[in-house]
């Protein structure tokens, strides 16, 4: 069983890593008040809506909650960390101008969850083209990560596009890491959430980074208010998909590059 490689936060070597490896963790990449304000602000909408989306995939012992910036505005300094945006820059600029936000996930595995089927997070895509990356997640382990409560499921080195189905039981193994670390892996490597065996729940906030110009996963300008989107930095705005890709794809007046074509 090929463990994953557990690195510092040098975004080189991380973003060398990932795309050698497929998937690499960086241990304590955020600190504890920001862990207990994004899960103070996330209790209310997991314990009211979090059962929405159950059903084989996503099990049925599992709360799941989309849309997070516009359920906890604390997460935002999560899914625009300085370190993921270095390694987005590293891996996804080698194929776009900008990258967005494809999708944003807070996952609260319960206790008697199983083993979710393997999968690759990509293949919503309808093609694949030979050597790009269209999209890379970061997992952040919200709890401890523990391969008894639930710790994501990983094959390293299974972006080649293996077949799902001909991938052993010995070659999976576990993202086991303490809370405020983070899990970064590409879109094309196999993964599934763990099975709990513990009594207490593990939870997890994951966000997909993806090239700019592809369609989102997560359409944000609906699923986030704009009166609550209006609300962050220009940063995080960015990444919710308010600029153009370069000046022809996306454009409108107000791009904040002026990227506005005046026929």
């Amino acid at each position: 069983m090929a463990e994953i490689r557990k690195l510092n936060a040098d975004a080189d070597a991380v973003a060398a890593t990932l795309l050698t490896d497929g998937a690499v963790i960086v241990e304590h990449a955020v600190d504890e008040a920001t862990v207990t304000r994004v899960l103070a602000e996330l209790r209310g909408p997991f314990d009211e809506q979090g059962l929405k989306f159950t059903n084989d995939f996503n099990g049925y012992q599992t709360r799941r909650l989309g849309s997070i910036l516009a359920l906890s505005p604390s997460a935002a300094a999560i899914l625009a960390h300085p370190l993921v945006m270095d390694v987005a820059d590293r891996v996804l600029k080698r194929h776009c101008e900008i990258y967005r936000i494809g999708s944003s996930t807070a996952i609260e595995i319960m206790p008697g969850e199983g083993n979710q089927v393997l999968h690759r997070d990509d293949d919503f895509y309808p093609i694949r083209i030979p050597g790009v990356e269209f999209q890379f997640s970061a997992m952040w382990a919200m709890t401890d990560f523990t391969r008894e409560n639930g710790a994501t499921r990983v094959v390293p080195g299974s972006h080649d596009l293996r077949e799902i189905d001909d991938i052993p039981e010995a070659e999976v193994t576990q993202a086991a890491m303490p809370c405020g670390s983070v899990l970064f892996y590409l879109g094309s490597a196999v993964h599934a959430g763990g099975q709990n065996n513990t009594d207490r729940p593990r939870t997890g906030l994951i966000t997909t980074y993806s090239l700019g110009w592809l369609r989102q996963e997560e359409n944000q300008y609906l699923s986030v208010p704009r009166a609550v989107a209006d609300g962050y930095p220009e940063p995080v705005r960015r990444l919710m998909g308010y600029q153009s890709h370069g000046p022809y794809l996306g454009v409108y007046p107000g791009d904040p590059d002026g990227h506005w074509f005046d026929a």
